[in-house]
């Protein structure tokens, strides 16, 4: 059942596959360098799931601890991250209503903020490529938190920079590990269907609802 009767003070988007639908071009980007260059022999569905977190989290699941120097992770992060622009970057757009979304929410006075796993090199090239920055009031990325999702601190700290209640924030979401950071972080949650199943977030009590884009109506009970 969905129900959005909630009225928010902020919005908290993730950005990856909420904002934008690139997540397959992450994807893409691992599959080839994990397969070609580090001989991991996984299909696109295994790598799929490991889509969330910082690069050096993402190797780590992969390639285990301590199999990689700090030296080549930095390498093979940068590398990771040139392949997905340059695969991204003819499609680079908002998702579907978003623009207006942004404008709407504006108009209404809500504190908007990103909390995104991805470094400040990607987050640059969608913010300023699609120029949306001037409609958010905080950015918090990878490199400003210990702890990745699941973990709330993403999410606690746009709402802390925000100065605005964990309880009073709405985060959109794309992935099962965002949404249980979202519930660490005590913030209900909207689900963007853009790279899982519903069925993949059974069990999480904040999910107020899903939608494909901005474009659905029931987006305008929150204000």
């Amino acid at each position: 059942m969905q129900n959005f009767d909630f009225k928010p003070k902020a919005f908290l988007f993730d950005l990856n596959g909420t904002m934008i639908n690139d997540m397959q071009y992450h994807t893409m980007a691992w599959h080839s360098i994990m397969n070609e260059d580090l001989g991991a022999n996984l299909d696109y569905e295994t790598v799929k799931q490991e889509m969330y977190g910082k690069n050096h989290e993402v190797l780590e699941r992969v390639f285990g601890r301590n199999k990689f120097s700090p030296s080549e992770i930095e390498k093979l992060s940068m590398d990771k991250e040139k392949k997905y622009q340059e695969g991204y970057f003819p499609h680079l757009a908002l998702i579907s209503g978003l623009d207006k979304f942004l404008d709407l929410t504006r108009q209404k006075n809500i504190a908007m903020a990103i909390g995104s796993a991805a470094i400040p090199f990607n987050i640059d090239f969608v913010v300023d490529g699609l120029n949306i920055r001037n409609y958010l009031n905080a950015i918090v990325s990878a490199d400003d938190v210990e702890i990745s999702k699941p973990d709330p601190e993403t999410f606690l700290k746009a709402a802390a920079a925000l100065n605005i209640s964990p309880q009073d924030c709405l985060v959109f979401e794309d992935a099962p590990k965002g949404v249980e950071s979202a519930l660490n972080a005590g913030m209900k949650c909207i689900v963007l269907t853009t790279t899982h199943s519903i069925e993949e977030f059974d069990g999480y009590p904040n999910i107020l609802g899903y939608i494909s884009d901005y474009n659905d109506e029931k987006l305008n009970s929150l204000f």
